[in-house]
């Protein structure tokens, strides 16, 4: 994905949603934060994160309470969905339940039921814009940066990141609130790099790139305007006028390595899938390929310490209305995550490389007139992979069914006891796998989920 290509994710607020003194917190100053350089080193960890903008239902990974919920629904599930079998531990089976518990059975994967925010509900709070940004972000404070933006100056102000690290972080969706600076600029060289399943390279000088000829430029290419690929003549000429016009040193120091990382990416892209057997990846499938491409990049560069995407080629899962496709989407997201594990296994990268699944909230469980499920407030976290660091548990909390008073408005919450956490405990998590001790810190006093 080219950078002039990105799609730029609309996080704008609906409504401004009013915390507690935490969102008016003091700048964080990175030297203050604890970091443990031995489990850094010793977890080697790092990390895809799937985002699934527009509030995925948990009722994917939670028929728990179904009984109780066909009872009372709006409309009915069992003529409208046909297939709704709950599995052994409850997941739903033709909506990629029978992929959960093969990886739950192998301890490749946690299946948390209760991330839930009390925050929010406090407030009445389910709007989009502002629960992505703030999950994305770990905090509830609008001006703090985003996960990924934090990680990286930690890192960069712990020394274990610099400017010889090749490319620690990559997009594969664009950008997001994860790289939102915040009050402190971020270096560039820990800006992400955007990236796609074809891993067309952001670092290539291709005559594609440019739209723009001057004549004489065009006798330099030797190109005609509707011929596509490297051309070196031109290529030596904008590395020859960088270097006479550029006297600063990191800005010539960029363009030599333009050429490196252009080289890099291109030797991963020749990378060859191992055969899977019947956990290959569907090749009608663009999320499949673009997980694939995630550990690919992964596989071979260890410097790479966090790639993010959405689930583009699936949807989205803003399902207020039709939600029928909910069941497909999902069995594909879990079939290509299948894939995905035993790709690790096949690379032996299980036990470094880790996969977190979550998104801004869930879905309540009212099957509405539109047949369709309304925001809600409590939703799932999946866990993959990351063996080194991660004790899989298997399936970690319970929910209940509440009305809200009101028949049509049914929510799942936790159980009274279960084990739940704010979702801005999954930054916590995600900062504590890369050596920071006291991720509370970053994240409004929200620790790790415990793995």
């Amino acid at each position: 994905m080219k950078r002039r290509d990105f799609i730029k994710l609309s996080l704008s607020a609906c409504v401004l949603l009013s915390l507690p003194s935490s969102a008016e917190a003091a700048p964080v100053d990175f030297s203050q934060v604890g970091f443990d350089e031995a489990v850094y080193n010793s977890n080697k960890a790092q990390a895809i994160i799937i985002y699934m903008y527009g509030g995925a239902s948990s009722l994917g990974g939670n028929l728990t309470n179904l009984e109780e919920i066909k009872s009372k629904s709006q409309s009915s599930y069992e003529s409208y969905f046909r297939g709704l079998t709950p599995t052994a531990n409850g997941c739903w089976q033709e909506a990629g339940g029978i992929h959960m518990e093969e990886m739950m059975a192998a301890g490749d994967m946690t299946l948390f039921r209760s991330c839930y925010s009390q925050v929010r509900e406090d407030v009445g709070n389910k709007a989009h814009g502002v629960c992505t940004s703030q999950n994305q972000k770990g905090s509830f404070d609008e001006n703090r940066g985003g996960i990924v933006s934090n990680l990286a100056q930690i890192l960069e102000t712990k020394g274990v990141l610099s400017e010889n690290s090749v490319m620690p972080f990559v997009t594969l969706e664009g950008e997001s609130n994860f790289y939102a600076q915040g009050r402190k600029p971020i270096s560039s060289y820990l800006k992400a790099v955007g990236l796609n399943e074809s891993f067309d390279n952001p670092y290539e000088r291709d005559v594609r790139h440019w739209y723009y000829y001057t004549d004489q430029e065009r006798k330099i290419s030797n190109y005609s305007n509707d011929e596509l690929g490297f051309d070196p003549a031109l290529d030596a000429t904008m590395n020859t006028l960088a270097q006479k016009y550029n006297t600063n040193a990191k800005i010539k120091s960029a363009f030599h390595k333009r050429g490196s990382l252009s080289n890099f990416i291109d030797s991963i892209s020749k990378a060859v899938t191992p055969a899977l057997g019947e956990n290959a990846y569907q090749e009608d499938s663009d999320f499949a390929q673009k997980i694939e491409a995630a550990i690919k990049v992964m596989a071979n560069n260890p410097d790479t310490k966090i790639i993010t995407m959405g689930t583009g080629g699936l949807g989205g899962w803003d399902d207020h209305n039709e939600a029928r496709d909910y069941v497909s989407r999902t069995e594909e997201l879990f079939t290509s995550l299948k894939s995905a594990m035993a790709h690790l296994k096949a690379l032996q990268k299980e036990n470094n490389i880790s996969i977190m699944v979550f998104g801004e909230f869930g879905r309540n469980v009212n099957l509405n007139a539109a047949l369709g499920w309304d925001h809600g407030n409590l939703q799932n976290l999946y866990v993959l992979g990351g063996k080194g660091y991660f004790t899989h548990r298997g399936v970690v909390g319970e929910t209940v069914v509440d009305s809200k008073g009101s028949i049509n408005r049914l929510y799942l919450k936790p159980k009274e006891g279960t084990e739940q956490f704010e979702p801005l405990s999954i930054a916590a998590t995600l900062y504590k796998i890369f050596g920071i001790t006291n991720p509370e810190l970053l994240t409004d006093g929200n620790g790790a989920v415990t793995l």
